[in-house]
């Protein structure tokens, strides 16, 4: 099948930091395309046993940005208890989902730069000791380009759309 969806690779190769911010916002910006343009009731369709949904997926995904860079590497509290569900209260609406994650994106990105090298450590220690920014880019590069595999496999069930 003709992949429909494929977008190019990062080629940034620019420096550490630069090279994975670029591969990290490679991998959002597939999990974005792979909901855009759906239905609300595509977006909630369960199509597997588990409680994975597209919508779910997203919400996820924001929780995860938010415990990691806002929690885990710049210290706000407001962050420590996310619950990671992939299960949307049915009361929110697809584009509030969406929105928060793309707010998500922008507050990460921010805290990545404000801690600027690679070696900073986080705030919060991830298995009893501080690590690395370098290891939150690689732990939340390697989450979102996981989901993003969900994604493809779940829009194309639902309509055929390919591609990274």
């Amino acid at each position: 099948m003709l992949e429909s969806q494929r977008e190019r690779v990062p080629l940034d190769d620019t420096g550490e930091l630069g090279t994975a911010l670029a591969f990290l916002a490679f991998a959002r910006s597939c999990v974005l395309k792979k909901v855009a343009g759906l239905t609300e009731e595509q977006l909630r369709r369960r199509l597997v046993v588990s409680d994975t949904t597209l919508l779910g997926l997203v919400q996820h995904l924001t929780d995860a940005e938010r415990y990691w860079f806002a929690h885990t590497l710049a210290g706000d509290p407001r962050w420590a208890d996310v619950d990671f569900s992939m299960l949307v209260a049915p009361d929110r609406h697809p584009e509030q989902v969406i929105a928060d994650y793309r707010t998500a994106i922008a507050e990460s990105d921010a805290h990545i730069r404000a801690a600027g090298d690679p070696g900073a450590l986080t705030a919060h220690p991830v298995a009893d000791a501080p690590r690395s920014l370098r290891w939150l880019l690689a732990h939340m590069t390697g989450e979102t380009v996981r989901h993003a595999g969900h994604a493809d496999i779940l829009r194309e069930q639902i309509d055929g759309i390919t591609g990274r």
